[in-house]
């Protein structure tokens, strides 16, 4: 049995906060040498940016990676578009579910797989404010009831 590594290197942690994650997808992303390079020493952003299904395919759209500090005239755009390769079943499902109000696609996190860059991207759908208040309420009464079961395990 081939064990996999992962290695994450950026995550979208708003994302989550933002929007009813639905699906996942793991997808393959097309990058140039110097890309790597930055992604490999952690020069990645993904807070704003999110995917789109064009022509059939889809590209992620306003990821940051930052240029090599050692490139030179290969190096490349920062926010360029970037394609992503999943199967073309997947990329109609996308399509059709993004067509629907309300739904869009993020990227959750960059991360490497055995040596080939990897992006985990979802199909959300956006939160209202009262959604976000109603998850924070529930995070604090879950804090709050761990905070109290662990002060009677100290106790007893």
């Amino acid at each position: 049995m081939v064990k996999e590594r992962v290695k994450v290197v950026a995550e979208n942690r708003k994302a989550r906060h933002d929007y009813f994650i639905e699906e996942t997808y793991e997808a393959g992303i097309v990058l140039v040498g110097t890309e790597v390079k930055s992604i490999r020493a952690g020069k990645v952003s993904l807070r704003d940016s999110y995917a789109e299904v064009l022509n059939g395919e889809v590209f992620l759209q306003q990821m940051h990676i930052s240029p090599y500090e050692k490139g030179n005239r290969f190096n490349h755009d920062p926010k360029r578009p970037r394609k992503l390769l999943l199967h073309k079943r997947e990329i109609k499902r996308l399509l059709g579910r993004t067509m629907q109000k309300g739904y869009t696609l993020i990227p959750l996190r960059l991360y490497f797989k055995n040596g080939w860059v990897k992006v985990e991207l979802a199909l959300g759908r956006g939160k209202k404010l009262y959604d976000k208040r109603e998850d924070i309420a529930r995070r604090d009464a879950q804090r709050e009831i761990a905070r109290a079961l662990s002060d009677r395990q100290r106790y007893r």
